[in-house]
């Protein structure tokens, strides 16, 4: 009588080709999912600089018929009726992950901070605007301008 083996298991050839596929589909799939997640980040600052901006607009509105003119305040979070997760009032850079941060100049301009989950930094200039009665007659005057709020600046790239 002949005497009959079943085959159990994978040979090595099978092995090796099963591992080669999923490096490349790993080589493929690591860098989409790095961008999927720069790009998550980016699209979260741009919501909170949108809601920044949004917020420095109804401050203004709610200046000028509070006051008669316009301004934005010195900080501009506190344009916001809800602060963003992460955000802390020490004043410096940003050097935490998620963290969100303003830098006062003491002259009505600053910088907000953002530290991305990869270490990265990235700022926005800021600007208050020149808020002065330069008549002393309770009017606005020529001296009084809506500050600005730029773009996305990278830190520590020229």
């Amino acid at each position: 009588m002949k005497k009959t083996t079943s085959r159990n298991g994978f040979t090595l050839i099978e092995l090796i080709i099963v591992m080669v596929i999923l490096g490349i589909m790993a080589a493929v799939a690591v860098p989409r999912y790095l961008d999927s997640i720069a790009n998550a980040e980016e699209s979260a600052e741009d919501a909170v600089i949108s809601a920044i901006r949004n917020g420095l607009k109804q401050y203004a509105n709610n200046s000028l018929i509070d006051n008669g003119r316009p301004s934005w305040p010195t900080d501009p979070f506190d344009a916001l009726s809800e602060k963003p997760v992460g955000w802390v009032n020490h004043g410096t850079l940003a050097d935490a992950d998620g963290e969100w941060t303003f830098i006062d100049n003491a002259d009505g301009t600053g910088q907000i901070t953002h530290q991305r989950a990869d270490n990265s930094r990235y700022t926005w200039d800021y600007n208050s605007g020149i808020q002065e009665d330069d008549a002393g007659d309770g009017f606005a005057g020529d001296n009084t301008a809506i500050g600005t709020l730029g773009n996305r600046t990278p830190v520590g790239v020229e």
